[in-house]
Formats: structure tokens, sequence, C-alpha cells
């Protein structure tokens, strides 16, 4: 039987991209406090293909897959780019993953909760590799203590900060998630605009030695409507 993918195309039409997505997979990432997080990840892989050939197996990308038993980190993710570009023979390679992550925290009771954050995970192998991590941190309202009713504290979700970043080193999520935090600010002025909140978080991440680029989107929700703001470092 030809191997019809990998059969001679003449007519020099480039096929932008060709990959499988929305995989629903069990993976590890690292987490400071208890070394691994096992997580579920939905993964988006690809690969931009030269005109000569006329496509790839599909299978190959899950092949290429389970052989890292879902362990993601910076190191892991450049050695599966490049397993991709290698093995599909492939001019560029691309690999996106997005997962829940969850960090324990303390309130000001002292009470111990546990804190869900979406995170995304791009990357791309042509001539060099680029690494994208992206965040999403909920911004919550302050508790408010209602004296005489006997009515526990309350807590609402006032909007969420988006951050994408490019590292020059290693940094944690956790370190990331709380670098945002401290942006905002422990107990944040939820009267301030969504512009000043913003600007605050894009200097946090400006003055940060391990983040060479970074986006930031800051997004309050309203009744019917939502206001955002956006800033990216050059």
């Amino acid at each position: 039987m030809k191997d019809i993918q990998n059969l001679r195309d003449d007519r020099r039409i480039n096929i932008r991209k060709v990959g499988v997505q929305k995989i629903s997979y069990p993976i590890t990432v690292l987490d400071r406090a208890k070394k691994l997080q096992h997580t579920v990840a939905t993964v988006n892989m690809y690969v931009n293909l030269p005109h000569r050939f006329k496509g790839t197996h599909m299978s190959r990308f899950v092949e290429i897959l389970n052989r890292f038993h879902g362990e993601f980190n910076l190191h892991k993710f450049h050695l599966i780019l490049e397993e991709m570009k290698q093995r599909l023979d492939a001019e560029a390679a691309h690999l996106e993953i997005s997962f829940p992550y969850f960090m324990e925290h303390a309130d000001t009771a002292g009470s111990i909760g546990t804190e869900r954050y979406e995170c995304r995970m791009h990357g791309s192998l042509q001539e060099d590799d680029d690494l994208v991590m992206e965040v999403d941190i909920p911004i919550t309202l302050p508790g408010t203590d209602r004296s005489g009713d006997g009515l526990p504290r309350s807590m609402g979700r006032w909007g969420y900060a988006r951050v994408a970043v490019r590292f020059n080193e290693f940094i944690w999520i956790e370190e990331l998630i709380g670098l945002v935090q401290q942006g905002i600010g422990g107990e944040p002025d939820l009267s301030d605009s969504v512009e000043s909140m913003c600007r605050h978080l894009g200097e946090a991440l400006a003055d940060t030695r391990a983040i060479g680029w970074f986006r930031v989107v800051v997004e309050n929700l309203a009744d019917g409507y939502s206001t955002f703001a956006a800033i990216e470092s050059p």
C-alpha cells in the first residue's frame, strides 16, 4: 500500500497548518509546594508542512505525546516540539496546552481554601523555539462584615487579569500568580479603573528580571457588559 502522506506533491501549494486538536490528556506540571501536580489538559498539536508532501499521519501526533507521558515543563515542551518537527518533516511545529492549576490559600480568617487558575502554554519551533505562558488570575471583591445580623463575610468576583509572558529564566506558576496578585494588591481598590490596575500590573512585570516580554488584559465584569484594558511590553 502506498504511503500517500509522504508522496511528493508537485502543485507547490503549502498547507499552512495540519494537526489534531482538543485532545483531553492527563498531565503532570511542576508544583512549587508539592513538586508535581496532576491535572487534565486540552492539547492542540499541529505543524506547517512543506509543499512537497501531501499530508501527514495524524496518529503520529498522539504517539509523540504518549512518549513523554504527559510531563510538561519548559525542557519537555522543547523536546516535544523538536520531535514533532523532525518526525513529521515539518517546517515548523506548534503545541498548545490549556489546563486548570490549583493552589491553596488562606483567607483573612485563617481558613484554607483552593483557588483554580486557568493556564495555557503556547509553544512554536521553527528555526528557534518560542514559548508563551498565560494565566487567568481572578480578582475578587474584598469581604465585608455585616454587624448585628450574624451573616458571614460575603465575597464576589470583580473580574480577572489575563497575563501572558515569555521567560528570560525559569519561574514557577505560583511565582507568576503571586507577582500578579501583588501588583493587584491584597485588598485592591476596586473603585480603581481597569486602566489603572492594568498599568500597575505592567509595572510589576516590567520590573521582574525573569520576564522578557508580557501582555496584560484586565477585565471588569459588570451587569450586561464588561470593561477592559490591555498593555503589552515592547
